[in-house]
């Protein structure tokens, strides 16, 4: 017998080894239902927090005016920058600009926010605002890619694909891993969403709030439920016949894909209806009013589906990249973000929900001290300064799910340029929701092109001074 016909008529029992490791998660514990990939699996530690939802507000909102004040920076307003704050990409940025905003204590931890997030500042002692978050680049796409998907490589699975890895899911008939989108387009887009080298059953699934909000989900016109659970019998005998004789686990994911698709088709209707939400729920998020209608809907939305079991909801808002206008363009997206975000974490707190809830709001970098001038040959616009991208120093906050409410960690030095105390980089973080969510960052990993790849590459340690 040839090594072609041996492995011809031994891929069934190779696929079938191959692919119960693969499902099976041993690295994570047996799962509740052998064979599901959405079944529940065992942490690695005792978990603090059993779901995320993740506001990403794409572009890079600046640090120096929402969430790290820079008082000492007033003096300085108007004059070039002193030595140590000019890099590769200052070239274009000019004087010192102190920020115009006003910073307010709240509550009885006392932080600080700026006058644009009033209602993120009245929910300040449920929250822990991290000043001291740096990355590796200052370019929006690999950025992104960094803080959702650990490398700053296009292919990879995003956080959220991680986390149902090696989880699994609390809910049967919808996705583990929802996203939600409201502003412009994303610059890395798909990619932030992905499930890279993961089987697809980890992927993202966009959901919309149109009228349509998951596309291709309703049967065609004149197909009936039982003609469609008669269609899915026969194409599932198909793929695992195909299964059977190629070992193909991506197979697999097909076949639970069309199955969910299906349990969805009963479950998601009601789920994305909020037309029986109280009128105070929709008052609280803003949801009959502009500008918050957009964001606010999804953040009502993010916490039914929570409350449905969905393990990983992401919330992508763009665009909060500011080199122009920044006092205007901050303005506009704090008053469509503020309120609904605000509203979010005060909604599960007071259906006990935020305790196994880890809420994040994170850009993927911060903005300069100084001030970044586009003008024509007229001179400088009034009022239209804004600031560059800065990838050494930014601020983020979370909320609920194991993390130290009413707490700052970090700090950076008065222009808010580099870090001076209790430096976070993205590995850290990462490894730290993982950590929150009953994962080892260094077990969690998964075995592509012969090397195990893992969220947090070969970098990561867990931020122990945000933990409650």
């Amino acid at each position: 017998m040839s090594r072609r016909d041996f492995l011809a008529r031994q891929a069934g029992g190779i696929g079938a080894i191959a692919l119960s490791q693969l499902l099976g998660g041993s690295a994570f514990g047996a799962s509740k239902t052998a064979g599901s990939p959405f079944a529940p699996r065992t942490p690695h530690l005792a978990p603090r927090a059993k779901n995320v939802i993740f506001m990403f507000m794409a572009g890079g909102p600046s640090h120096l005016d929402l969430l790290d004040p820079k008082p000492q920076m007033r003096k300085w307003d108007g004059q070039p920058p002193p030595k140590g704050m000019v890099d590769a990409k200052a070239t274009i940025a000019g004087a010192v600009m102190a920020s115009p905003r006003e910073f307010t204590r709240f509550g009885k931890s006392g932080l600080e926010f700026s006058d644009l997030l009033p209602h993120t500042g009245a929910i300040a002692d449920e929250l822990c605002v991290v000043r001291s978050l740096h990355t590796d680049s200052s370019n929006h796409d690999p950025a992104q890619l960094l803080f959702n998907c650990g490398t700053q490589l296009f292919g990879h699975p995003s956080l959220g694909s991680w986390v149902n890895y090696g989880l699994g899911s609390l809910s049967q008939d919808m996705p583990g891993y929802v996203v939600l989108n409201s502003g412009k387009d994303v610059e890395a887009r798909a990619a932030l969403m992905g499930n890279g080298f993961l089987p697809s059953t980890y992927s993202g699934v966009t959901v919309r709030t149109s009228d349509d909000p998951i596309l291709f989900l309703k049967n065609p016109p004149g197909i009936s439920q039982a003609a469609q659970r008669a269609r899915l019998d026969a194409l599932r005998d198909l793929n695992q016949f195909h299964l059977k004789s190629t070992g193909d686990a991506e197979i697999a994911s097909r076949i639970e894909s069309y199955e969910m698709a299906f349990r969805m088709q009963a479950a998601a209707p009601g789920l994305l209806d909020l037309t029986h939400e109280t009128a105070a729920t929709r008052e609280l998020y803003g949801l009959d009013q502009e500008p918050t209608r957009a964001f606010g809907t999804n953040c009502l939305l993010a916490r039914r589906l929570v409350e449905h079991g969905v393990r990983f909801v992401q919330l992508f808002d763009s665009s909060w990249d500011d080199h122009n206008e920044l006092d205007k363009q901050l303005k506009t997206n704090c008053l469509r973000t503020d309120q609904p975000a605000a509203a979010l974490v005060r909604d599960l707190k007071q259906r006990g929900l935020l305790e196994d809830t880890l809420v994040i709001w994170a850009g993927e970098f911060g903005r300069t001290p100084m001030a970044e001038n586009h003008f024509d040959v007229s001179g400088p616009k009034p009022g239209g300064a804004g600031r560059d991208h800065h990838p050494h120093a930014f601020s983020i906050w979370m909320a609920g799910g194991g993390v130290k409410p009413g707490h700052v960690h970090g700090m950076t030095d008065d222009f808010g340029y580099h870090v001076v105390e209790d430096g976070v980089h993205i590995h850290d973080l990462h490894a730290t929701i993982l950590h929150l969510l009953g994962l080892n960052h260094e077990q969690l990993t998964h075995r592509h092109v012969g090397r195990d790849f893992r969220l947090t590459d070969v970098a990561g340690k867990v931020v122990k001074g945000i933990l409650a």
